[in-house]
C-alpha cells in the first residue's frame, strides 16, 4: 500500500524518521520546516519550507496532498505548531503522532531550579550571581531584556532576535558539544548560573554535566504541555511501531497527492 507521510520537522529525530521512511517502497515523505534555520541540511524525501497558515491551512494541505498520517517531530517547545497540528488532524481525521524525545532528569549533585516559562526564569535570576549563560534559543530573549544588572552570554545557532538584555554577548555555535568544551566555556566566562530549556537529548546535554561538575545552579524551563488527547512517543522506533499498527488496522489510505 502506498502512503503519504507529512513530517513536521526541524529535529534530529525528524531527519532520522524521514530517512527511514523514504527508504521504504511505496512511502512518500514530505518534511515541512518552519524556515527559522538558515542552513537546515539535506533531508531525505520532499521538503517544504514555511508555515501553513494556521490549523485551517494545514487541514487544507492534508486534504489536498492526500496525506495518510501526520507526524509532529518539532522541537518540544514548538507549542503553537503542535497545537495547530492536533487541530488539523482532528478536523480531517488524518491519524497524527507526536515524536518527542524524553526530557532531562536531574541526578545526584545537580542544582536544578525549575521554571514554568522564560519570564519565570528571568525572575529566578535575582537569587543568583550576575553572570548568566543563556542557552534558550534565539527567540524569547525579550523576557530578560529588563535585567540591567546581569551580564548575559547567549549561545544560539542563528543570531538571536531583539530585544535583548543590554549586557549581552552572543556566541553562534551548533551542537553537539563535549563536556570539556562546556566546562571551558563556563569557566572562561565566569558563569554564575546556567539557564536552559528542557530540550532533552544528548546533543546539548553536556552543559548540564559541566554545570554539575562545577557546582553551578541551573534554571531549567519546563516544557509546555501537549494538547488534550495527544500522546507522545519517545523515539523513531515508537513512530514506526505506531505506523505499522495503523496499517494493520487499515487506517493508512493510499497517498495520491
Amino acid at each position: 500500500m502506498s502512503s503519504h507521510v507529512l513530517i513536521l520537522g526541524g529535529t534530529a529525530e525528524a531527519r532520522e524518521l524521514a530517512a527511514v521512511l523514504t527508504a521504504r517502497p511505496g512511502v512518500r515523505v514530505t518534511t515541512s520546516l518552519a524556515g527559522r534555520v538558515g542552513r537546515p541540511g539535506a533531508l531525505a524525501g520532499e521538503v517544504r519550507v514555511g508555515g501553513f497558515g494556521g490549523p485551517a491551512g494545514l487541514a487544507d494541505w492534508l486534504r489536498e496532498r492526500r496525506v495518510s498520517v501526520l507526524v509532529d517531530a518539532t522541537h518540544p517547545f514548538a507549542e503553537t505548531i503542535t497545537a495547530n497540528a492536533a487541530r488539523a488532524a482532528a478536523a480531517t481525521g488524518v491519524p497524527a503522532l507526536v515524536l518527542r524525545r524524553p526530557g532531562w532528569r536531574p541526578g545526584p549533585g545537580d542544582r536544578w531550579h525549575p521554571a514554568a516559562s522564560l519570564p519565570d526564569a528571568a525572575e529566578l535570576l535575582a537569587g543568583f550571581g550576575p553572570r548568566v549563560m543563556l542557552t534558550t534559543g534565539r527567540l524569547g530573549l525579550s523576557a530578560f531584556a529588563h535585567l540591567t544588572d546581569h551580564h548575559f552570554v547567549v549561545r544560539s545557532v542563528e543570531p538571536p532576535e531583539p530585544p535583548m538584555p543590554p549586557g549581552t554577548e552572543v556566541l553562534l555555535a551548533r551542537g553537539p558539544f563535549t563536556v570539556a568544551d562546556e566546562t571551558a566555556l563556563l569557566c572562561e566566562n565566569l558563569i554564575d548560573v546556567l539557564v536552559t530549556k528542557d530540550s532533552g537529548g544528548a546533543a546539548t546535554a553536556a552543559k548540564l554535566t559541566a554545570a554539575r561538575e562545577l557546582g553551578l545552579p541551573v534554571i531549567v524551563v519546563r516544557r509546555p504541555p501537549l494538547p488534550a488527547g495527544v500522546t507522545a512517543v519517545p523515539d523513531v522506533a515508537g513512530v514506526l511501531e505506531r505506523l505499522e499498527r495503523l496499517e494493520r488496522l487499515g487506517r493508512l489510505e493510499p497517498g495520491r497527492g
